[in-house]
């Protein structure tokens, strides 16, 4: 289960992966990588999370991400 996003930076490439991992304790990772190089990682406990809302929760978690990112490259722009 996971998603994954790239979109241009000017001459680089902006991906943001996100993964769901069930050891030690289920949870999403959402990382990061600008030109290749991993810049950051955002990760939510789902441990409480009923496994019928699992792929929900991630596309949520994925979405907000992105969503944060573009509105912070866009202020940067202006």
């Amino acid at each position: 289960m996971g998603r994954l996003d790239a979109i241009d930076v000017g001459s680089k490439k902006l991906t943001v992966q996100t993964e769901f991992f069930t050891r030690p304790a289920w949870r999403v990772e959402t990382k990061v990588y600008l030109a290749g190089a991993l810049k950051k990682v955002y990760t939510a406990d789902l441990a409480a999370t009923p496994e019928g809302e699992l792929q929900r929760f991630i596309d949520a978690f994925h979405r907000t991400k992105m969503d944060e990112i573009v509105a912070g490259l866009r202020k940067l722009n202006q």
